[in-house]
């Protein structure tokens, strides 16, 4: 199987970002795994992953622990990481939760880091960029940024979610968003039954 990127940046929705990466391990796609600071800050608030004024990489040694040997984690400073090259073959990259300064950097062509350059990597390659923006309301600016990401060739996938397949939980909510977001890097899943299919 292909390496699927992913990067977590400092938006709220960490439990999406560590749904997804349960889902991608458990089907035995192997990762590669860049988070920002805010990213990690976020995960230590919304999951109580590592204890207070953990460092990031403690946070994120953490919440990697039941998939380590899947997932190869790349420090967001680290512009020699192999997904910052496009000779470096990848199936994907989804930023989950996606910033609203990481969506403007990607949209106007930033590489400031390993997710915005890993990001530029995978639009010059043509490959899936999905971005998962979770903030409301939207400004203008927003707006534009997530326009111009799309025409650049990145699906903009906000953590939406739907309510029509039978929730009862929040994990149903979780869910269906990560189905969403496998079904936009055509990888088969069981989260959700597709509409009309029972």
């Amino acid at each position: 199987m292909k390496t699927l990127v992913v990067a977590i940046t400092g938006a709220s929705g960490a439990v999406y970002a560590r749904r997804l990466l349960e889902v991608l391990c458990e089907a035995g796609h192997p990762v590669r795994l860049s988070v920002s600071p805010a990213g990690a800050a976020v995960i230590q608030q919304e999951l109580n992953v590592a204890r207070p004024q953990a460092a990031p990489s403690e946070i994120i040694e953490e919440l990697i622990a039941p998939w380590s040997e899947q997932i190869e984690t790349h420090p967001h400073t680290d512009l020699m990481a192999p997904i910052a090259s496009g000779s470096f073959p990848t199936a994907g990259m989804v930023v989950c939760p996606c910033s609203g300064g990481t969506l403007s950097a990607i949209a106007h062509g930033g590489s400031g880091n390993l997710i915005q350059r890993a990001a530029q990597v995978h639009l010059k390659e043509r490959r899936r960029l999905i971005l998962v923006p979770r903030e409301t309301p939207l400004s203008l600016v927003s707006l534009e940024n997530m326009k111009q990401a799309y025409l650049a060739g990145a699906s903009i996938l906000p953590a939406m979610p739907g309510w029509y397949h039978g929730v009862r939980s929040i994990d149903d909510l979780v869910d269906f968003v990560v189905a969403r977001i496998l079904d936009q890097l055509e990888l088969e899943h069981r989260l959700m039954e597709p509409w009309g299919a029972s």
